[in-house]
């Protein structure tokens, strides 16, 4: 869940991006250090901890962060200086979904009772992405065999659903009243 203070960080380090044309480099380092904490929790226990000073864990994350742009490592250094290292994952999905609107694009979460071949992917992307206004979905295919067939996608707050069990639970409802 994204939160308003996130937003404003991702908001702020969006627009930098796009002046200095590095959305992309940023997108993905943003991306890296999500997976690096991810797999290592203890760096944000570390950065939080007021055992080191901001100084210390400023100069932490400048040595961690040695090859990332510029931009991402003075992002960090602010959360550190502000209190607000929790907001990473939150910052990096708002600059995910800023990044991928101004390139026309969109995430996308297909539910089905199998794996998705590309251009199964690939006619859902056009077809979903025409209804939402955008040119290009990219999808996350999530296995459910409970839905017994069909397709349930997931964009943003819109959910398309087509599956076999919701037609049959409309027609349990028809039938009954």
């Amino acid at each position: 869940m994204s939160s308003t203070i996130a937003n404003r960080y991702a908001d702020a380090l969006f627009q930098l991006a796009l002046e200095k044309q590095v959305v992309a480099e940023v997108n993905a380092d943003l991306e890296e250090l999500v997976k690096g904490i991810e797999t290592t929790p203890e760096l944000v226990s570390l950065l939080k901890t007021p055992k080191f000073s901001i100084e210390r864990k400023k100069q932490i994350v400048a040595e961690v962060f040695a090859n990332a742009n510029p931009i991402v490592v003075n992002t960090l250094e602010l959360l550190i200086e502000k209190k607000r290292v929790d907001e990473i994952g939150n910052l990096a999905q708002g600059f995910k979904q800023l990044a991928a609107e101004a390139q026309g694009s969109a995430d996308a979460t297909v539910f089905s009772t199998r794996a998705l071949t590309d251009s199964e992917k690939d006619e859902i992307s056009s077809s979903f992405g025409k209804l939402v206004g955008k040119q290009k979905l990219t999808i996350t295919n999530v296995i459910e065999p409970s839905i017994l067939g069909g397709v349930r996608v997931q964009i943003g707050n819109y959910i398309f659903d087509n599956t076999v069990a919701s037609k049959l639970d409309n027609l349990k409802r028809t039938l009954v009243g």
